[in-house]
């Protein structure tokens, strides 16, 4: 599935190839052709993403093909092992984790996972965790603490799920009780969005001493659609939303909610995957590297203060 803002990029693409094609069966050297037009796609690709709305990025968020946790995962480390299981009542798909080499470093790598077909987007019910995701997730970072290790996050899911059974067995409480548990871990830890960051369902393993967000993502407590239809009683308003929610990455960061934006190759991440994981990779072993020479009681108390001091109130 192709965007719409992308149809210009996907048509040059395909003259592209047609002539590639064309020019291996009549023989013509059309090199110069070639090359004329992929300087035009580059130009065109570079014009079109310099000036993405927000709805645009969230559009982008979603998009079918872009690399979710699991291709950076093996992307990025070495010996993956994933752990399983909440030890209390299932094992859930939306959130995976285990540890993973990255560099010199053992790390414990936890993270939303959607699916890329019906089969797959069902097992991991499209990327909303439920209770018993959190509580893994929680039960994977304690087992790095104890072995001193330290902890990343990725971020990708359209919200916790919002089901009866979820209710039932306890889904605001697993996500405050992850929250709570976060900020007295004694490991460094870092989150990264990678795709969607939505409400509850991702705070509830976003509580980090830095947190970064793809360039092409967005963070809120509520969708645009969402927002659009609480405030307009329709879906119709989500662009306007969307600028309205102020959930880019460039807008978290002018807030100073996230310590940093990692850019995505040119087309978005999922043009180019290695690119893309070379980037979070690189992001995830600098401030590992400066988050351990911090003591541990320290690091502590400095991820409750910069919670702590996001956001601007007035006392009276």
């Amino acid at each position: 599935m192709d965007l719409d803002f992308e149809k210009p990029i996907i048509e040059l693409k395909s003259k592209i190839a047609e002539l590639k094609v064309a020019a291996l069966h009549t023989g013509k050297d059309v090199n110069s052709r070639i090359t004329i037009l992929e300087e035009h796609l580059e130009n065109i690709t570079k014009e079109i993403f310099s000036k993405l709305s927000p709805w645009q990025r969230v559009q982008l968020s979603r998009h079918p093909q872009r690399p979710y946790t699991l291709d950076y995962i093996f992307e990025i480390t070495e010996n993956f092992i994933e752990l399983h299981g909440d030890r209390n009542f299932a094992d859930d798909k939306a959130m995976v984790g285990g540890f993973g080499i990255i560099g010199n470093e053992s790390v414990m790598l936890i993270g939303h996972q959607k699916g890329r077909d019906i089969k797959q987007r069902q097992m991991r019910n499209f990327g909303m965790p439920n209770p018993e995701g959190y509580r893994k997730a929680l039960r994977l970072m304690r087992i790095a603490e104890k072995f001193n290790k330290p902890i990343v996050t990725f971020i990708d899911t359209p919200g916790a799920f919002p089901g009866i059974g979820a209710e039932e067995r306890g889904q605001a409480e697993a996500i405050a009780h992850n929250i709570k548990n976060m900020f007295s871990l004694t490991v460094p830890i870092i989150c990264i969005v990678i795709g969607e960051g939505a409400s509850g369902g991702a705070l509830g393993i976003g509580v980090g001493d830095k947190i970064f967000m793809m360039e092409n993502t967005w963070y809120s407590v509520i969708s645009p659609e969402s927002c659009s239809s609480i405030l307009w009683r329709s879906w119709d308003f989500k662009e306007q939303a969307a600028t309205a929610l102020k959930l880019t990455s460039q807008d978290m960061l002018q807030h100073q909610m996230i310590d940093g934006i990692i850019t995505e190759p040119l087309g978005g991440a999922h043009t180019h995957l290695k690119e893309a994981a070379a980037s979070i990779k690189k992001i995830i072993i600098e401030n590992i590297t400066l988050l351990k020479q911090i003591p541990a009681q320290e690091l502590r108390a400095k991820r409750i203060e910069k919670f702590c001091s996001m956001g601007k109130y007035r006392e009276e």
